[in-house]
């Protein structure tokens, strides 16, 4: 089993991904986001963005078959991988025991549901991640303190992220993240880097906790803060007061003109109502939601 292994590093990482799969007998769902890494100059890359150590314990979400996880063992104290598929697990388990591998914890369990004691003892994150638990599983990293993440996305979710006030893209994403993360886009990785193509282009961005103390975001206004963005963005091209109206049911209103009555009476707001949601700043949007907090339900 071992020269299968040792022979491989002499092949394309596109060539060694198809005889695992094709040993295996893998065949990827496209739409469960399985999409496999084959572009060894991106795979380098992505190490490099995350500067590694031998101290570093790094986490990684969907490791697949491995792509980058075993070169990631190579640098680091260790690596924990979650990987939700049985199958897919159970070939990374037989392939790290036939490299010899003894720095990789993995894990069978869906990442978003995973207990936090998981990720806590990791201090970097790389990941090629499932795109469709991009968001959660954004916000669950940002749950615990580490020092950087390099992830790849979908680029239009990428480009969410990263998104300024004003912005076509500045969305409930934006100003939600803007207070708990500094983004960094670092690449773009085509269809073409991955078995089988997925029909959208990639991103790679670095993602850094903010430092609590300059998180304005404290935990007493989280939840207006949360339920005024959910609220407003519904309507991002609309002026806030007629955009929080038509969310009502967000903030807990059946009834239109109660709503409108409050905010209407509450001269404190007026500065806030006429801007346009995709003009509004997350500063301006938690100032709006620390005034709202009296009236949401």
């Amino acid at each position: 089993m071992k020269s299968d292994y040792n022979n491989s590093h002499h092949e394309s990482l596109a060539k060694q991904t198809k005889k695992i799969l094709q040993k295996y007998g893998i065949r990827l769902n496209r739409n469960l986001g399985q999409n496999y890494l084959i572009d060894d100059f991106k795979r380098k890359k992505i190490i490099e963005f995350a500067k590694l150590s031998k101290n570093d314990i790094v986490l990684e979400i969907g490791p697949g078959i491995g792509t980058l996880t075993t070169e990631l063992a190579k640098k680091t104290k260790k690596v924990v991988a979650i990987e939700q598929d049985k199958k897919i697990y159970d070939i990374l388990k037989q392939r790290i025991e036939d490299e010899s591998i003894e720095n990789i914890e993995l894990i069978n369990e869906d990442a978003v549901k995973t207990d936090i004691s998981n990720f806590v003892k990791c201090n970097k994150i790389v990941s090629n991640l499932p795109y469709q638990i991009s968001s959660p599983i954004t916000f669950k990293f940002l749950e615990f303190d580490f020092d950087l993440a390099i992830l790849m996305y979908q680029k239009e979710f990428a480009e969410r992220m990263i998104a300024k006030t004003g912005d076509k893209n500045y969305s409930r994403l934006s100003a939600m993240l803007y207070f708990k993360g500094d983004i960094e886009f670092l690449d773009n990785v085509s269809p073409e880097s991955f078995i089988p193509r997925p029909k959208v282009d990639s991103s790679v961005i670095k993602l850094t906790p903010k430092n609590i103390d300059k998180n304005l975001l404290i935990e007493d206004n989280a939840e207006s803060y949360s339920k005024t963005c959910k609220a407003i963005f519904q309507h991002k091209n609309k002026k806030v007061r007629n955009a929080l109206i038509d969310s009502r049911h967000i903030l807990g209103y059946k009834d239109k003109k109660e709503l409108r009555n409050l905010i209407d009476s509450n001269f404190s707001l007026e500065p806030f109502l006429t801007n346009r949601v995709i003009n509004t700043s997350p500063e301006e949007i938690l100032e709006l939601a620390i005034l709202l907090k009296p009236i949401i339900k």
